[in-house]
């Protein structure tokens, strides 16, 4: 019986070994299915709100090549962040998890500048979160970062440690607009130009000369937008230096209408200049010919704001007033810090030919978690079991398909500790927003964004909409308490 069952074990391995041979595919056509995994190309803009493109109704700005990529693929119109400043933004992307997770609340001061509150010179993204960059690069793609980073310039986290196996740009928060200076192979060098040609320079440079055959992404992470603005390109600024510009709020009190005006131009030129140089990016492709084979996606880091609500800059806003609101002990003069959508809306375009129809338009509410599940999908790279993240899959909504189910309701959180102190959670709907301030409880606000889109009326006070408060708040802490924020069990005690 023992050499009966032994010979019938040995019969059905053979089986079995013949049978996975002949399934086994050849080798040439695993490595034609690698190739055909398509190339990205990720451009992460700094500070440019979703009213800073064409396509989005700004007739005062011409965004001609952002208009074209948003025709040719998918666009956005409900796309934010879940905390509207840098480097908690760019945490996000990264981990697609929130900032209060990876404990990045506010942006990382490089500058260890003892006038503002709380330098940080040790603080950045804890390698122990596995970023998207990292899961790509493990799974056959050659990993390429060159520009902005701003998540900690300690060796443990540089972007060759977080999954890029190349990088060129800088560590630190922002950079000049002329004459950069950029780290390249470990090395720093100053170049020659205007800081946003030279990012395009040294894309246009790795596209051209790569010669690896594995697919590529490559995120090129541009300073603009990002204040200061000028010197700019005279073809980037002779269509805005005189334009007589439309304020969004003129009638704000004592707004400072002249220099609303003087940002706007110069902030319109910044841009132009990414619209650009993007055609550069898209030249090329074609150039190259992999244009057919390689998805490109623009987005930005958060939004902003120049005269909206009397203030400019993003979450951790400043007033653009004549005369300033009184300072309190938590809010110094000409602070306002803020989570208005204007600060939390970016734009998202998404071109994949062949994949994405053109003219494809996605209403329902995304945020910048959701990159990291989409390019998973896109790249057909699978997920570590042992890694949480908190984005969706782009990508039903991208080719059309039928979502039975899509939350349209937005969490976000900003624990501001450098130009003022606050601890705002937010909780936004289709129809209402609410914005608590913790630490400041002066400054609770609720929206009603169907009647008063622009955030003008702040209806918190009025008592005919207190449930309506207290069901928002109650999402609110739901979400707080499923993802652990620290301040939960400090409201708690």
């Amino acid at each position: 019986m023992k050499h009966h069952s032994s010979s019938i074990t040995i019969s059905g391995l053979l089986l079995f070994l013949i049978t996975v041979y002949s399934c086994k595919k050849p080798e040439s056509e695993v490595k034609k299915e690698e190739s055909n995994r398509p190339n990205v190309i990720f451009i992460l803009t700094d500070d440019q709100a979703y009213w800073g493109t064409g396509h989005s109704g700004n007739t005062q700005l011409q965004t001609p090549t952002l208009d074209q990529l948003a025709a040719d693929g998918a666009q956005f119109t409900n796309f934010f962040v879940p905390t509207p400043v840098c480097s908690p933004a760019r945490a996000s992307l990264m981990t697609s998890r929130y900032g209060t997770e990876v404990g990045i609340t506010d942006w990382i001061n490089h500058y260890w500048d003892k006038t503002l509150r709380g330098a940080e010179p040790d603080l950045g993204l804890d390698p122990k979160f596995t970023t998207w960059a990292e899961v790509l690069q493990q799974s056959g793609y050659e990993t390429t970062l060159i520009g902005k980073w701003h998540l900690g310039d300690n060796p443990e986290y540089h972007p060759v440690n977080q999954g890029f196996d190349v990088f060129t740009g800088f560590l630190a928060g922002g950079n000049k607009v002329e004459n950069p200076t950029l780290e390249i192979k470990g090395k720093d060098s100053i170049f020659s130009g205007l800081t946003t040609d030279v990012l395009t320079n040294q894309a246009l440079k790795y596209l051209t000369e790569k010669e690896d055959t594995n697919p590529f992404f490559l995120s090129l992470n541009y300073r603009a937008p990002h204040a200061p603005w000028w010197p700019l390109r005279e073809e980037d600024w002779a269509k805005y230096k005189d334009l007589n510009i439309e304020l969004p709020h003129p009638n704000y009190p004592k707004l400072d209408s002249a220099e609303v005006t003087r940002r706007t131009r110069e902030y319109y030129g910044a841009i132009a200049s990414v619209d650009r140089n993007i055609k550069r990016i898209l030249d090329t492709l074609t150039a190259l010919k992999i244009d057919q084979n390689t998805i490109v996606i623009f987005t930005s880091d958060h939004g902003y704001n120049i005269g909206h609500n009397g203030i400019w800059h993003k979450g951790n806003g400043h007033w653009i007033l004549t005369e300033n609101p009184k300072a309190t002990e938590n809010i110094p003069d000409g602070q306002r810090p803020n989570m208005y959508d204007n600060s939390l809306k970016v734009p998202a375009i998404v071109k994949w030919p062949g994949v994405i129809p053109p003219k494809t338009m996605v209403t329902n509410t995304a945020t910048i978690m959701d990159w990291y599940p989409t390019f998973l999908e896109m790249t057909r790279s699978t997920l570590p079991d042992s890694v949480v993240i908190r984005g969706r899959d782009l990508m039903p909504l991208l080719t059309g398909k039928q979502v039975p189910v899509w939350n349209n309701e937005l969490y976000g959180e900003y624990s501001t500790h450098h130009q003022s102190r606050t601890h705002m959670r937010m909780y936004r709907t289709q129809e209402w927003k609410l914005v608590m301030d913790y630490l400041n409880t002066d400054r609770h606000e609720l929206f009603n964004l169907k009647e008063d889109p622009e955030e003008i009326i702040n209806l918190y006070d009025q008592q005919e909409y207190k449930n309506i408060i207290e069901e928002l708040e109650r999402s609110l802490l739901q979400k707080m308490e499923a993802i652990h924020d620290p301040l939960l069990m400090a409201l708690k005690k």
